[in-house]
């Protein structure tokens, strides 16, 4: 029993020693991770499947182990010119991930031993640089595409789409991100602030290009209108000269068609009046009528009211027994014989 327990320091000893060699000669590679292996510090194996990796103990090999989740890198607000010559503050970023962790180990490597260096190398030198160069594509709107309000809206997204298409394949800005073995997930613009002169240039612009629009639709209006009143004033000379035409045609068969009675009426030209007269007559007491004459007129004079007052209603007939002058005779009344 004493010699047991004089083993125990030795047999703890042994098992450190087992533990720091494992520890030493294995890695743990998450499902959330890629590992590079590296031999005297040359890359030699990539491991993108999660588990247990054996490599031999540092500093013959070692496992870098890279995050693959999706990571952030906001630019710092950088003072951009649009092509219509306004300054603007634009603040952007891009978020990304380790897409071949070879390249990305092999260029970022010499940060220092760790990812946590890689990483902060990649974003600090490489992508911060190269977001801030191709947000230059800035200069390709104007200020109006920026922050349209009409019906084809803002082309900030096209802004966007430039300047990931700038990262992604590389171009006077710079080195594509993808030769770092970075993968450009989406670029945005989250923030463009106006300085206080940009401001007040905008909305003096902005007025004019008002001003502008209004004149251009009151010439539009004006134009439309003349062309308006122009055409109605056509059609209605093509209606009156019809209309008058129309009538010189009417008239001209209405002459045509009374030429042989006027003829008729030319042989006897008192005959034609008097038949005008009768017919004017006839067509007169077909219907209910009063005619008015006066007393003075010829043969009215026996109607005048005085006459008929002192014979009482009856008219003297000259040689009846009532006329005195005649002595005899006799009268006749308004209403019958007497």
């Amino acid at each position: 029993m004493n010699r047991l327990f004089k083993n125990i320091p030795l047999l703890v000893g042994v098992l450190l020693l087992l533990g720091l060699g494992a520890f030493s000669m294995t890695s743990i590679v998450r499902f959330t991770e890629v590992g590079v292996k590296t031999r005297f510090g040359d890359a030699k194996v990539i491991y993108d499947e999660p588990g247990l990796k054996w490599k031999w103990p540092y500093p013959i090999e070692q496992i870098t182990k890279y995050d693959t989740r999706i990571r952030v890198v906001e630019a710092q607000s950088e003072t951009q010119q649009t092509a219509d010559d306004f300054q603007i503050i634009v603040q952007s970023f891009l978020s990304y991930r380790v897409a071949d962790p070879l390249k990305f180990f092999q260029s970022f490597s010499g940060a220092g031993p760790r990812s946590t260096d890689h990483f902060r190398k990649a974003e600090n030198d490489v992508m911060r640089d190269l977001l801030r160069s191709a947000l230059g594509e800035t200069s390709r709107f104007e200020i109006s595409d920026l922050f349209s309000t009409g019906s084809e809206g803002s082309r900030l997204g096209e802004l966007e789409a430039r300047v990931r298409a700038l990262l992604e394949e590389g171009g006077e800005s710079g080195q594509a991100l993808s030769e770092y073995g970075i993968e450009v997930v989406s670029v945005g613009i989250d923030r463009i602030i106006l300085p206080e002169e940009t401001t007040s240039s905008v909305i003096q612009r902005m007025g004019a290009v008002r001003d502008r629009l209004a004149e251009r639709f009151e010439s539009e209006g004006r134009s439309q209108a003349q062309a308006i009143t122009a055409e109605a004033n056509s059609n209605a000379d093509k209606i009156l000269a019809f209309a008058r035409r129309r009538a010189d045609e009417i008239l001209a068969r209405g002459e045509a068609e009374a030429a042989p009675y006027l003829a008729a009426q030319n042989i006897n030209p008192d005959l034609a009046v008097f038949v005008q007269n009768i017919k004017l007559m006839e067509d007169a007491m077909s219907k209910k009528f009063t005619l008015i004459f006066s007393t003075s007129d010829f043969g009215m004079q026996l109607f005048d009211p005085e006459i008929l007052n002192k014979t009482g209603g009856r008219l003297p007939i000259p040689g009846s027994i009532e006329d005195p002058e005649l002595g005899q005779g006799r009268s006749v009344g308004l209403g019958g014989e007497g």
